[in-house]
């Protein structure tokens, strides 16, 4: 027993093994998170693609090309929101070949000009100079003038009607217009009666609810053409000056939102003579 106290304690060492076999450590984390992102992106995608028409895909898709500047804003060309500044939904640039600009008056965007003559591009210049100047006659004037835009393009001279929240130019969802309609339409036919060019009429409305089982808009769009014509016959415009009454749905809208009450509108054109 006395030879036992001598003896070496037994020390037992419990070493305490780390190593990276639990789940594969932490990389399963960055894998599924890689996975999430990537999801989230083929969604967004695909909302993308079902809630934007071809236009604004078009301009997102420009938006990420480096090859083309990006102004904030825009100059009416063809860069990446093909001349429609994305700041503002009541600024229009004119989708054209030549730059936007604007002046006194009517709101004017000047569009590309296809080198008609001297005479024609005067008088036209003139026909606009004298529908801006109806601005200065009365308070009622200026408030009619806040419902028109005027540009020079390829055609003519283009005199866009558009609605407002307060004050359209026909009743909701008829072609029954408003004595505002009728007040435009005879102020610019006094104003073109100073030419003898042929004139155009174009309407557009806002877009409807797909879900709806009878969209209205070409029928819509065609009978507001329809009236308008009738009130400008009215007011005196000869009907053989008359070139063409178009509906165009709302295929053209003129905001990024197709339903926006500002794609409801009329565009009455002096069509250069060679036209």
């Amino acid at each position: 027993m006395a030879g036992n106290g001598n003896a070496a304690p037994i020390i037992i060492k419990r070493k305490k093994v780390v190593g990276g076999g639990g789940h594969h450590g932490g990389a399963w984390k960055v894998a599924y998170a890689d996975f999430v992102t990537a999801m989230m992106a083929f969604f967004l995608l695909m909302w993308l693609l079902g809630a934007t028409t071809e236009k604004q895909r078009k301009g997102i898709a420009d938006y990420f090309n480096p090859t083309i500047p990006i102004n904030r804003v825009s100059g009416g060309g063809d860069g990446a929101f093909g001349g429609d500044s994305i700041f503002s939904d009541e600024s229009f640039a004119f989708n054209g070949s030549g730059q936007a600009a604007s002046t006194q008056g009517p709101d004017t965007k000047v569009g590309g000009d296809d080198g008609g003559s001297n005479q024609d591009k005067e008088e036209i210049s003139k026909l606009q100079s004298a529908l801006s100047g109806h601005g200065g006659e009365s308070a009622q004037m200026k408030s009619m003038l806040s419902h028109v835009v005027t540009r020079v393009t390829d055609e003519g001279l283009v005199v866009e009607l558009f609605d407002t929240e307060e004050a359209p130019l026909f009743d909701a969802d008829s072609a029954a217009p408003t004595p505002l309609a009728m007040d435009l339409a005879k102020m610019i036919a006094e104003v073109f009666q100073a030419s003898k060019n042929r004139i155009a009429i174009e309407a557009h409305v806002k877009a409807y609810p797909v879900m709806m089982v009878k969209n209205p808009s070409w029928s819509l769009s065609t009978d507001r053409a329809q009236v308008m014509r009738q009130l400008m016959e009215v007011a005196g415009t000869d009907k053989e000056r008359i070139a063409r009454v178009v509906g165009h749905s709302d295929r053209k809208p003129a905001t990024s939102d197709p339903t926006a009450l500002r794609n409801n509108r009329v565009e009455i054109i002096l069509l250069r003579k060679n036209r």
